[in-house]
């Protein structure tokens, strides 16, 4: 018994123990759980965190683009994309507003491109269905976004189970595509774009009607084939069946409608199969929805198998699309100018080429603001021709060359004529612009005699000893130099003392080398470049010779040198030089406004010093000829070595103009019995322009003080001093009083 009660204790323990072994297990397993359960809630708590901030991140990032983006006008546009020079009308009454205020000067379009607008009502209502049955069937009930399309087009791109015959895209989203080129389709940018197209959509769907938005689209939606950029559905009409858009059939519509896709690939022309196949397809999607009846669709499809084609480039059933460049004749010296900076301004907008830009000029609707006065233009080319204005009597052969170039105190190139001869062509070889022509003395004010002022090395009546300068020749010889030339011979030095203004006065060349020596030619060198714009200096022209009596190494763009002296006359400033003011896009858009910003070249006080001393030169020196009755003239007078190039640069209280006169194609002596000098010439030409000038006097600016001095020393006169004059002083740096007595 005692035995048996063993073996239940021992059973009972064994039942304890199992039981005990079981629990252990249990709570393991559910330990394990735990944690796993843990981490997996903390891993899905981590995902939504997650999930939450890119959310978060993303919706502001698209709020971003809704809020600063969305903007998109579809006012002012044009199918035209013929470019437009405008200029300004002398006949336009500012108080009362009658009239308009720019005129067209010149037309530019590309030969291969037709493009017209039509109004909406002029166009078939079997068209517009058309395009809408074949590119955005719910156009008429969607906001601007079609996010069944757009979300099918997604997936196609994974799955292609979707038709494909037409894009996500709807008719608004592709309206707006093509007023603001925003095409970017690859990477970040081209989701950025479609994330901006799509808020654009909804924005211009809110702003506009669908008439107008389609409206828009069907005049800029493109048509064009291999050879011809074509534009627009009148356009389409015109070139493809030589029709107004308004006389368009049934087939001849669905025709159109189907190149949409692809028009150089599917338009009737290069691919009649392919179009017809398409023109189908856009028949039978009308009549899906109940645009057209099965009578309408099945005449249609057995017109379309007698589709009658034109392809003529020339045709416009619209009068109004020829007349902005027939029968314009050649351009103008000035329009040839413009065009050009045109063409380089669209290369730093749009970092292309320069054949590029000027394919975009001739294609791309810019409308582009000139600085030119129409009535100084026409007056100067016809002067210019005018023989008499320069053969002191008749002349059976005249081959002398010559170009003129106005501007006025801002920088804004007013006229410019670029050959004595009758323009033929556009954007031919300018003498004035493109030319480069040697200085002669006219560098004389602005590389020696302005900037020597400007530093307080010299004043108005400095007196300087007419000697030359030692120059270096060679590492063990130097040459007494310059010369100073007249036109019967050559005159060595006179080593009497004159007084500033007269040394320019007389065009005196050692003064000019004295004045360089002093500012060194390094400054003087860069003066030109830095201050006042000049691009055709070598580093061979940083020397005495280019910058005390212009005998540079390529010469100076006329334009260039003009340009340089407005600083006389506007107090020191130096404008940057121009033909446009202002430029648009085809949608109005501002891609380019010239600066007012300009360079200080030397201080106001300094130019108008320099200003009295050139009048000098006029009054009485080697420019008398050009001296005007009622305007106040101040100029320089230029003459290359051997009197191949003559020169006159005037500047009047509104206007700086210059004449240079030579022989362009084999340089060589001119004949001065034969021609006028080059101040008469100026005057024969520009003089009656500067006669009727608004204003007739210049300005003194504060800083200068006018003074008598003595003319012996130079110095400030005193009441020991009997012979004086007037001369012109800087404030900041006069001379001293004379202590001598004569």
């Amino acid at each position: 018994m005692s035995e048996n009660r063993t073996k239940a204790s021992t059973a009972k323990k064994k039942k304890r123990s199992h039981k005990k072994h079981k629990s252990t297990g249990f709570k393991v397993f559910a330990g394990f759980m735990k944690v796993l359960g843990t981490f997996l809630l903390s891993v899905i708590l981590v995902l939504v965190i997650t999930g939450s901030i890119f959310a978060t991140a993303l919706t502001i990032y698209v709020l971003n683009y809704a809020d600063t983006t969305t903007t998109v006008s579809l006012e002012n546009i044009t199918a035209s994309y013929t470019s437009r020079f405008l200029y300004e009308n002398p006949d336009y009454d500012e108080d009362t507003k009658k009239g308009d205020e720019y005129l067209l000067y010149y037309a530019l379009k590309n030969s291969n491109q037709h493009a017209v607008w039509t109004d909406y009502q002029s166009i078939p209502l079997n068209l517009s269905n058309a395009v809408v049955a074949a590119e955005d069937e719910r156009f008429l009930s969607h906001d601007g976004v079609d996010f069944k399309r757009t979300l099918a087009s997604f997936v196609n791109v994974f799955v292609p189970i979707y038709d494909a015959k037409s894009g996500g895209s709807t008719i608004t989203q592709q309206t707006i595509k093509n007023v603001t080129g925003d095409d970017a389709r690859d990477g970040t940018e081209g989701a950025e774009r479609k994330i901006r197209e799509i808020f654009r959509a909804m924005n211009v769907e809110r702003t506009y009607s669908k008439e107008d938005i389609l409206e828009c689209y069907l005049n800029i939606i493109s048509f064009a084939t291999y050879e011809y950029d074509i534009k627009g559905v009148q356009a389409a009409a015109n070139y493809y069946f030589g029709k107004d858009v308004s006389q368009l059939n049934l087939a001849e519509c669905a025709s159109i409608a189907a190149m949409i896709k692809a028009p150089a690939e599917i338009n009737p022309i290069e691919d009649r199969d392919h179009n017809k196949e398409r023109a189908q397809y856009v028949l039978r999607k009308m009549n899906d929805v109940g645009m057209i009846s099965s009578d309408d669709w099945e005449k249609a499809l057995e017109d379309l198998d007698n589709l009658k084609t034109t392809g003529d480039i020339t045709y416009s059933s619209v009068t109004k699309f020829e007349d902005e460049t027939k029968d314009q004749g050649d351009t103008s010296w000035f329009m040839d100018d413009a065009i050009n900076q045109t063409v380089e301004i669209l290369m730093d907008y749009y970092g292309i080429t320069a054949a590029e830009a000027s394919e975009k000029l001739y294609s791309g609707g810019y409308t582009v603001y000139t600085t030119v006065d129409i009535d100084m233009q026409k007056k100067l080319e016809k002067a210019m021709r005018t023989k008499e204005n320069f053969q002191t009597y008749p002349l059976e052969k005249d081959k002398l060359e010559s170009a003129f170039v106005c501007c006025d105190y801002y920088g804004q190139i007013k006229a410019v004529v670029g050959s004595r001869k009758k323009k033929k062509g556009s954007r031919v070889y300018s003498i004035a612009s493109s030319g480069e022509v040697s200085p002669g003395s006219t560098i004389k004010p602005i590389a020696a005699y302005g900037p020597a002022i400007d530093q307080g090395l010299v004043y108005y009546s400095s007196i300087l000893k007419d000697e030359p300068i030692e120059i270096k020749i060679s590492d063990t010889e130097t040459k007494k130099w310059p010369v100073n030339y007249s036109e019967s011979k050559m005159e060595n030095w006179t080593y009497q003392n004159f007084p500033l203004w007269t040394m320019l006065q007389n065009s005196t060349n050692t003064a000019s080398a004295q004045l360089v020596k002093m500012l060194t030619p390094t400054y003087s060198y860069n003066f030109l470049q830095q201050k006042l714009d000049i691009t055709t200096l070598t580093l061979d022209d940083a020397d005495y010779a280019p910058l005390s009596i212009g005998a540079t190494s390529n010469g100076l763009h006329l334009t260039e040198l003009v340009e340089a002296y407005q600083i006389f006359g506007n107090g020191g400033k130096k404008y940057e030089m121009t033909w446009i003011s202002l430029i648009e896009d085809k949608e109005g858009t501002v891609i380019y406004e010239h600066s007012d910003s300009y360079t200080q070249a030397i201080d106001p006080s300094s130019a108008y010093v320099m200003n009295r001393m050139m009048q000098k030169v006029v009054n009485s020196g080697t420019g008398t000829a050009a001296k005007l009755q009622t305007t106040d003239l101040v100029g320089k007078t230029g003459t290359s070595e051997d009197w191949k190039d003559l020169l006159f640069v005037g500047c009047t209280p509104d206007y700086v103009s210059g004449i240079w006169i030579g022989y362009s194609d084999n340089p060589r002596t001119i004949p001065t019995g034969d021609y006028y000098d080059s101040a008469q010439l100026w005057k024969n030409i520009f003089g009656d322009i500067a006669e009727n000038e608004p204003h007739k006097t210049f300005e003194i600016p504060e800083g200068v003080v006018e003074a008598k001095y003595c003319k012996h020393s130079g110095l400030l006169a005193t009441s020991g001093c009997k012979n004086t004059e007037t001369g012109y002083y800087k404030e900041s740096a006069m001379p001293e009083y004379c202590n001598i007595g004569y």
